[in-house]
Order: C-alpha cells, then structure tokens, then sequence
C-alpha cells in the first residue's frame, strides 16, 4: 500500500473488507464533520448504504456530493479530500479496480463521483 492509499491515511474511516489480484474492496464510515486526508482512489464502483452529504476537494477544486442510500456511482481514478458535511454518518463500499483502463479510454480531471 501506498502512502496516499485511504486505508493508509485514514485507518480508522477505511477499512479493507476484501482484496484479490484484481479487485479491492473498502468500506468507508464516518460522521457528522469527519475529514479525510488526501488520498487517491483508482477507478472504483461506490455503493452507497446510507444517504449522505459531503465536500470533495482537490487542487482548489470543490464539488459537493448529496446522495441517497443504494446509490451507485463511477469514481474515475483521482486523489481528493473528504468532508462530511451533512447531519448523517456516511456508510459506503468502494470496488476498486486494479487493472488499468483500455487503451486509448479518456481519463478525464474528475472530482467525486460521477453517475456514468
């Protein structure tokens, strides 16, 4: 693991759940005003088991994230900061692909997670 690696920057909010030569998969929980350090997450598939609302930042960017529980979203690779800015804890599971993307696939400068 890495050093930007979210279950190396925050333990105590990311855990590994499961892991093979091809996947990894994370559970995230936090609370009411946690932060995270920055960190990167490589392209992901995000399940949503609560409703939540936080602020994703990078760079100067900011993009704040509202969405319901038994969500699912792509999270394109990207290294950002989180912030649960809402009055609920966040419960999610991140699957995390190790592969990399097809020859020749945009990567495009994503923040947070996208709905396709």
């Amino acid at each position: 693991m890495s050093s930007d690696d979210p279950a190396v920057t925050d333990p105590e909010l990311y855990q590994v759940v499961f892991e093979n030569e091809r996947v990894r998969v994370l559970e995230y929980q936090d609370a009411p005003g946690d932060r995270t350090h920055p960190h990167r997450h490589p392209d992901s598939v995000m399940f949503t088991l609560t409703a939540f609302r936080r602020r994703i930042s990078h760079g100067g960017r900011e993009v704040e994230v509202d969405l319901p529980a038994g969500a699912v979203r792509w999270v394109g690779a990207q290294e950002h900061a989180g912030h649960n800015i809402g009055e609920t804890p966040t419960h999610s599971i991140f699957v995390e692909l190790k592969e990399p993307a097809p020859a020749g696939a945009a990567t495009p400068d994503v923040l947070g997670p996208q709905s396709s």
